[in-house]
């Protein structure tokens, strides 16, 4: 509990953080109008995740985490062990967000993400439950195949809630700066393009954490992120909150 706790406390101090820094530096201009609706439409599903999570997500999480099948990728030391935990479990959310992308039954889950028209600190909290959900069973194989313990896997999943509050932020860096980082996290400027409401620029830039995986396997975009750049889904439009929640079963 006290990991959890602490956990929370990252993930808390994160946010305001960001939410923080995008409204004292914002890189885009919204709406205020747009900016509550669809902001109240983020939390709404934010809050129903995290409603489901001491339901159905911790308990196969911390399951999943007690077996002990193999001392294969077992490492006697700390930071070693948290740093090749760090990795595989970023390579494997890489291949999910592609496969989100490119399995259509995944993709209905995932298009309630993509329908954001814009985006802000509050874009990076807006999953389906449905999404969720799947999420966390096909992550169950990778923390049993890894033997990721709980310990870890709580750090790891603060960082990457803290890495998705900052790439989906409006934050407006310097430009110097980002790009330094965007050789080896995920920026901005790199998570927006995928956002881009071109199909061939959101089916690109997959990564989670670390952002030189969509080089290795060939997924990074070209395309360079531009002040007003249209953010959405090809072909479609943002829906009211009721029809987002029922989508994934049209």
């Amino acid at each position: 509990m006290e990991l959890l706790d602490q956990k929370i406390w990252i993930i808390v101090i994160g946010l305001i953080l960001f939410v923080l820094l995008e409204n004292v530096f914002p890189k885009e201009k919204i709406k205020f109008v747009k900016k509550i609706n669809r902001t109240f439409k983020n939390i709404f599903f934010w809050v129903l995740n995290i409603g489901i999570t001491p339901i159905i997500i911790l308990p196969i999480t911390i399951y999943a985490t007690t077996f002990n099948l193999h001392q294969t990728f077992v490492i006697n030391h700390f930071l070693i062990q948290f740093l090749f935990h760090l990795v595989i479990y970023d390579l494997f959310l890489y291949f999910w967000h592609r496969a989100n992308h490119e399995i259509p039954f995944l993709w209905r889950f995932h298009h309630v993400h993509h329908l954001d028209e814009t985006l802000d600190v509050s874009s990076g909290i807006r999953f389906h439950f449905g999404e969720v959900v799947l999420s966390a069973l096909v992550r169950c194989a990778v923390i049993i195949a890894f033997n990721i313990s709980l310990t870890n896997l709580l750090l790891i999943e603060a960082i990457v809630f803290i890495s998705s509050a900052f790439h989906h932020s409006n934050i407006k860096l310097p430009q110097k700066l980002e790009s330094i980082l965007s050789h080896i996290i995920v920026t901005p400027s790199i998570h927006w393009v995928h956002h881009h409401k071109r199909q061939k620029e959101t089916d690109s830039n997959y990564c989670a954490i670390f952002s030189f995986w969509d080089y290795l396997f060939g997924t990074k975009s070209k395309f360079k992120r531009y002040l007003g750049m249209p953010i959405g889904v090809e072909g479609d439009k943002e829906q009211s909150l009721s029809k987002l929640i029922t989508r994934p079963l049209k």
